[in-house]
């Protein structure tokens, strides 16, 4: 199992300045990168003060340019919210520019807020995604590309510029389990989360995955599924208390755009009462010290998971960010992934290694 840092972009203090926070997400990325992270992954949301990044392709040619061997994963670009014929042309732009290390999460959007006001109502998102997603990969695949469907009537058009050798890797956001297994049987890399869910309904999510990707048999073999869950290494039971203090507040915020009313002033989400307690809460987050952490993060390894996504930005100091980040890489990683110590060996050679996908 490997492990991919989320660039969740978490503001909840808007004079902290959108310098300040990106220049944070950058620190972040350099930092991973050094550490033997298999890569980032970089959302998309606008209009509100979590998981801001509202370029994520954007944000992935700025790290590709200050890194060196880390993937960049959107999670996700919102198809829904772009048009096809400019999407296909940039997405590809960015793939060259990332030296070949972009991998293009794509999904349906998430928070209603957000997608009522960008026009795309969260009811309807799912079947513009659908064509979108088709629409996409023919412009990828093939030239003069006509189209007639119920949100794109064109004429035949041939996006510029064309993918070099391959078209971008696709990794789709699905969280029902049925719709998991029906991405994997259509050949796609898989992104997905119980949020603060319990363990059995993420182990129904990766039972999903399995099967898909078992009926494929061989062609399937390469595909990826990568799970993000709120994870970050406390220095000790006190550090962890407060950690998840600051979890519980930023799921007060997530939750009321995700499935809450979207009380939204200026742009700053209200934080409303949690749905959970905070003993809830540490049941199903994983915030605990190293030791307890590699016993919890064992069966995650056990189910086959390939990418374990990592949210550490719930609203702790940025110093403290970069310590748990570091801890985990220390004191964690070593216990399950081959990168580390193929890292340190590659710096003790002089080499460069390539980034795998």
């Amino acid at each position: 199992m490997e492990f991919n840092h989320f660039l969740s972009a978490y503001y909840p203090d808007v004079s902290y300045g959108g310098d300040r926070l990106y220049a944070d997400m950058i620190e972040q990325a350099k930092l991973v990168d050094r550490l033997g992270y298999r890569g980032v992954t970089i959302p998309e949301h606008h209009l509100v003060n979590i998981l801001l990044v509202p370029d994520p392709l954007q944000m992935a040619v700025k790290i590709a340019s200050v890194t060196s061997h880390i993937e960049l994963i959107t999670s996700v670009c919102v198809l829904p919210l772009h048009d096809m014929r400019t999407f296909a042309g940039a997405s590809i732009q960015a793939d060259i520019l990332c030296d070949g290390r972009l991998i293009l999460g794509v999904g349906r959007g998430a928070f209603a807020y957000e997608m009522a006001r960008m026009g795309v109502p969260i009811a309807t998102s799912r079947e513009k995604f659908d064509e979108s997603l088709d629409l996409l990969i023919a412009l990828y695949t093939s030239e003069e590309v006509g189209w007639n469907g119920k949100y794109y009537v064109f004429e035949p058009v041939t996006i510029m510029p064309r993918p070099v050798g391959r078209r971008p890797e696709i990794m789709l956001a699905a969280l029902a389990p049925e719709a998991i297994y029906a991405s994997v049987k259509r050949g796609f890399h898989i992104q997905t989360t119980p949020l603060n869910a319990t363990f059995a309904r993420m182990k129904d999510q990766v039972d999903a995955f399995t099967r898909g990707k078992g009926e494929l048999g061989a062609s399937g073999a390469h595909l990826r599924l990568a799970l993000s869950r709120v994870c970050l290494a406390a220095s000790d039971d006190h550090h962890a208390r407060r950690l998840l203090e600051h979890a519980y507040s930023y799921f007060c915020r997530f939750d009321n755009v995700f499935t809450g009313p979207g009380i939204v002033r200026n742009g700053q989400i209200v934080e409303i009462t949690g749905t959970r307690t905070l003993e809830q809460l540490k049941e199903n987050l994983i915030i605990c010290p190293p030791s307890e952490m590699v016993d919890r993060l064992g069966p995650y390894a056990e189910l086959g998971i390939d990418d374990f996504i990592m949210n550490v930005n719930i609203g702790a100091p940025q110093a403290e960010c970069l310590d748990v980040i570091e801890r985990f890489a220390s004191e964690v990683m070593p216990y399950f992934s081959t990168r580390t110590a193929a890292r340190g060996a590659e710096e003790q050679g002089g080499g460069r290694r390539a980034s795998s996908s």
